[in-house]
């Protein structure tokens, strides 16, 4: 364990909750900040971008799966366009960020394959991951890569939306991308050890806190404050990021991010910074939000072979298994799985609209194509995005 005084007063229970959550961690998102990446605005530091790749190159061939959520961007092209001060007008702000993300991922791609392991750039915004048919299909391209081993590396899409460059921050996005894959873990490297209960520039007596629930509101009280001049996030950002994650089962570490080896530290079980555990577990919160879904769009039925693979096995639903459907809905709309007799047995995520889930039911995979004019997932509801029906 670090020499670090900020870790002297962890109890051996702390310690050991805190190398619970991180040890067995095998799905991880990294958000890093503006500050790291461009050194304090003074254009990208290429050495930490290395430092960071090394060990996510590391982690990748340990057989983790990681996605590189990077701030960066604007204060890049603000740097390339010779420009000191962060611009207010939102034309100039698109324009830095379209300057500067080219740097980015060019960097991080030449770092990343220098460790042989392939990266891919996602530019994601918020709307993305509220429409339901966006999500899905941001969902299952980011797994996709996940599953080759490719590490992603994603930042906010400032050239086109403007709400992002106005009120977004990467902090949130690294929650939402959390959300989406059902991270086990988000880890928020910035430029401060992690979360004191107060100030530690003004209160010298400030305690570090090393371990905390997610989502406590008292947390936010001690967050108060703005960030620098370069990013757009505070430590506050980062609490209610936190709180954010936890709501799909995903634990945070903030932590600073010029530590020596943090990533790989961390994955090793060190408490490093500031650990705020998730309170529900990841496979109940998300099929919790499923069940507790209020606005079912349709309803599909399923003959017995498909009941019993649903029920009985745990199995995804597949439209071969499919009698009939019913309503209106689009792609990444919740409906009902209905048996025979039209009670509901579970409801889930939907993959194909109503229109294309009629045009396919009782039809095998290998049919898709013909019939749909592309080739989609083999599954109507994926198991993971299903949940049985109460009782």
């Amino acid at each position: 364990m670090s020499s670090d005084p900020m870790h002297v007063s962890m109890n051996a229970a702390e310690v050991a909750a805190v190398a619970a959550v991180l040890k067995p961690a095998r799905r991880i998102v990294v958000k890093v900040g503006s500050s790291l990446v461009t050194n304090e605005g003074r254009g990208l530091d290429e050495a930490a971008i290395d430092q960071w790749s090394q060990q996510l190159a590391a982690l990748v061939q340990q057989g983790r799966e990681l996605i590189m959520v990077s701030s960066g961007a604007v204060a890049e092209g603000m740097k390339r366009l010779g420009w000191s001060v962060r611009p207010h007008e939102i034309n100039e702000l698109q324009a830095a960020a379209a300057v500067g993300q080219m740097g980015l991922v060019q960097v991080y791609e030449t770092r990343l394959r220098q460790y042989g392991v392939g990266s891919a750039q996602v530019l994601l915004t918020h709307a993305d991951l509220a429409d339901r048919e966006r999500y899905l299909n941001a969902r299952s391209t980011l797994l996709t890569l996940l599953r080759l081993g490719v590490v992603p590396v994603i930042n906010e899409n400032d050239t086109v939306v403007n709400d992002e460059i106005k009120f977004g921050d990467n902090d949130t996005l690294g929650a939402l991308v959390a959300n989406l894959i059902e991270a086990d873990l988000l880890v928020i490297l910035t430029d401060q050890k992690g979360l004191y209960s107060a100030d530690p520039r003004r209160e010298p007596t400030a305690r570090f806190v090393h371990l905390a629930r997610a989502g406590d509101a008292e947390l936010e009280a001690m967050a108060g404050g703005a960030g620098s001049g370069i990013g757009r996030g505070g430590m506050i950002t980062k609490i209610l990021a936190a709180k954010r994650a936890a709501g799909s089962g995903a634990s945070t570490v903030i932590a600073w991010g010029r530590e020596p080896q943090v990533l790989l530290r961390l994955c090793a079980g060190e408490p490093i910074g500031t650990c705020l555990l998730a309170q529900t577990p990841k496979s109940q919160a998300r099929k919790r939000w499923i069940s507790d879904h209020l606005q079912l769009r349709g309803s599909v039925r399923v003959d017995d072979g498909a009941l019993e693979k649903i029920v009985g096995q745990g199995k995804s639903l597949l439209p071969i298994g499919m009698t009939a459907v019913e309503g209106d809905f689009s792609r990444g709309d919740v409906i009902a799985v209905r048996d025979p007799c039209g009670l509901e047995i579970a409801r889930g995520l939907a993959n194909y609209a109503s229109s294309e889930a009629r045009l396919i039911c009782r039809k095998s995979s290998g049919d898709f194509e013909r019939l749909l004019g592309y080739a989609g997932e083999p599954e109507m509801i994926h198991r993971d995005n299903l949940v049985l029906a109460r009782g």
